[in-house]
């Protein structure tokens, strides 16, 4: 059995770790090199990094940023947002990333994910999914999960894995900040779908949400940010849980 796998991610604006709600009031939450570095050490098993600068500066300072957490960690990370052409996710391999996440760029032009995929590698790609239910239906989510691109989730997925996606990071905009739990029953769906590793995001509030997600829901991974930015638990507490409960993590 392969190990299942804690992902923490962090938001950054202009080189600086914030935290805010849907990208609003945002507060300076301090350095994410120091942030990634104590995140390492508590056992995260990789990080994500989500750039939300606006500025054209503030694309260049996040590079810096990567560069730095490159130096200084030595567990995987990916890094998201903003990256729209082949030329972005290169600076940031050559900055030191060990993946790239796309999301409305994938779904606007999905060759964008073979073209990744054939320069860097598989490996190196995670097509992050936003979705949303609307009646019957599952949509797929852009612009930060406010706009339904008409496409179907079930279909997109299969299509992302056939164009080259590593990863796969489904994350439920009606589950989001909600802190009631995970879309465990549609995740299950979607790891039935498809062959590549799913990494589930969206709904994480407690301990036994990260046990159900990974019994219920069957992912590889789980990613979470306001439960360990705010310390509701550590990583190792986390990882202490679900041993115990009977799951393979990496103590």
């Amino acid at each position: 059995m392969v190990a299942k796998r804690v992902i923490p991610c962090l938001d950054v604006k202009n080189g600086r770790t914030v935290k805010g709600v849907n990208f609003s009031d945002l507060v300076d939450s301090g350095d994410p090199v120091e942030m990634a570095k104590n995140y390492s050490l508590s056992g995260a098993d990789e990080l994500v990094f989500l750039d939300i600068s606006a500025t054209i500066e503030g694309r260049k300072t996040f590079a810096e940023v990567v560069s730095r957490i490159a130096e200084n960690i030595n567990i995987p990370f990916t890094v998201g947002g903003g990256i729209s052409k082949i030329e972005d996710a290169s600076i940031l391999f050559y900055a030191g990333a060990d993946r790239v996440s796309i999301n409305s760029s994938a779904v606007a032009n999905p060759k964008l994910i073979t073209e990744i995929a054939t320069k860097h590698g598989v490996q190196s790609v995670v097509v992050a999914v936003d979705y949303k239910r609307e009646g019957d239906d599952i949509y797929v989510m852009t612009h930060g999960g406010s706009k339904s691109s008409g496409c179907k989730l079930f279909d997109w997925v299969v299509e992302a894995q056939e164009r080259g996606a590593g990863e796969l990071l489904l994350t439920s905009v009606d589950h989001d900040g909600t802190t009631s739990g995970f879309d465990n029953d549609l995740l299950k769906r979607i790891v039935e779908r498809v062959s590549i590793p799913v990494i589930a995001s969206g709904g994480a509030g407690s301990l036994s949400h990260f046990f159900d997600v990974f019994d219920k829901g069957d992912v590889d991974a789980a990613l979470a940010a306001s439960v360990f930015h705010k310390n509701l638990f550590t990583i190792r507490e986390l990882k202490d849980y679900l041993f115990n409960k009977g799951l393979k993590v990496r103590i």
